[in-house]
């Protein structure tokens, strides 16, 4: 990854803007792809540097595109499927307006949005992941001609309980593929916690053991699969170190997602997005809004926050940031740290996109204009 480019997805297309190569601090659009169409996630593919977007068209469905390396023209690739749904899936019992219809005892087995794309690991050429809504995990290893659905976790039995957790229907939204180990995959859901695999997706247990649902009943709190964890990363240097945007709260976790830790935070622990220093794994930023109904910033205030020392301390920063009252609101994918640690982007609901050239201590207006912003990544 050079850094020198940003993808930002957004509710009317893709936005690709570029550095200045005599200012590092400027940065102009140079793209404009797929016009008018909601961009739910992007992917710059840092090993062979081809660009995948994922739209969500509503009725028309959902849309996979990819632009090869040095290419001039996107070229449409497959989109992940679900299986046909069995007949054990749906009850008789009747609908209330209808006594002669049938209501699915879980979301019924078919694409409504990608919500993240993912690398497989430097071994492994032409594999991607794919976590989408209603909660599978998909899997290709031919650089999107093709998907899987993984079975092993889209079958257990506490997919059951899993629940909406920002859309009507479970998500995957984050997918961390261990550097170390390929086949080391993590996997999160809102609602459904945390997911591992050692063995490349044969085999998954739930790791969200130390989370806590605030909103459930006290018996049930602590209850992995009961867990909705916002947004998870993970520290390339040091990937035994994660950490999570809960719906709840921050946690840390140091042993590779098996246990995890509460970290408090001012002026809010609730959020949607973090980021992870990529060399340094104390080091971490959020954006902290108020949480449930009122999903604004605290007081008005839009800030920052970073965390130098594993989440003992939290500093806030605003400089080059709307003042108050604003409400802008940063989604799970809004917020992006580049290769250095020392870059940062982000785009809000209200369609501001700003970067930081200093670790997130002030930032930089880049578009005020933007649609709606989904996705923010460097490329």
């Amino acid at each position: 990854m050079n850094d020198d480019r940003l993808l930002i997805g957004t509710r009317k297309g893709l936005f690709i803007f570029e550095k200045d190569a005599t200012n590092s601090r400027s940065w102009k659009q140079t793209a404009h792809h797929f016009m008018g169409e909601p961009v739910s996630s992007a992917l710059a593919d840092p090993r062979d540097g081809t660009v995948y977007a994922a739209l969500n068209l509503g009725h028309f469905g959902v849309k996979l595109h990819r632009l090869r390396a040095g290419a001039q023209e996107w070229e449409p690739c497959a989109a992940p499927m679900y299986p046909p749904q069995p007949e054990a899936a749906i009850t008789a019992t009747p609908a209330a307006d209808n006594e002669n219809a049938s209501q699915p005892t879980e979301p019924l087995w078919s694409l409504e949005q990608i919500w993240t794309l993912e690398p497989g690991g430097n071994d492994q050429p032409g594999t991607l992941w794919a976590g989408t809504i209603p909660g599978g995990l998909f899997r290709s290893d031919d650089s999107g001609e093709s998907w899987t659905l993984m079975r092993s976790l889209w079958d257990c039995p506490e997919r059951r309980d899993w629940g909406g957790g920002g859309y009507d229907h479970p998500g995957i939204h984050s997918v961390l593929v261990d550097p170390r180990d390929s086949c080391h995959v993590t996997a999160a859901v809102s609602t459904g916690g945390l997911w591992q695999t050692h063995d490349g997706g044969d085999t998954w247990r739930q790791t969200a053991h130390g989370m806590q649902a605030d909103y459930m009943p006290p018996e049930r709190r602590e209850e992995p699969n009961a867990q909705d964890p916002h947004r998870v990363v993970q520290c390339a240097a040091t990937p035994d170190t994660l950490w999570t945007q809960h719906h709840c709260g921050i946690f840390r976790s140091t042993d590779g997602g098996n246990h995890w830790s509460r970290v408090e935070a001012q002026p809010s622990s609730f959020g949607f997005a973090v980021a992870v220093h990529p060399h340094d794994a104390d080091t971490a930023w959020f954006v902290p809004a108020i949480k449930d109904a009122f999903r604004i910033p605290v007081d008005g205030r839009f800030v920052v926050t970073r965390t130098r020392d594993g989440g003992r301390t939290f500093d806030q920063f605003s400089e080059g940031l709307p003042p108050a009252p604003a409400y802008d609101l940063v989604y799970r994918h809004g917020l992006a740290v580049d290769s250095t640690g020392t870059g940062l982007a982000m785009g809000s609901t209200t369609g501001g996109l700003w970067t930081s050239n200093d670790a997130g201590e002030s930032w930089r207006e880049i578009s005020a204009h933007l649609p709606p912003i989904y996705h923010v990544s460097f490329a």
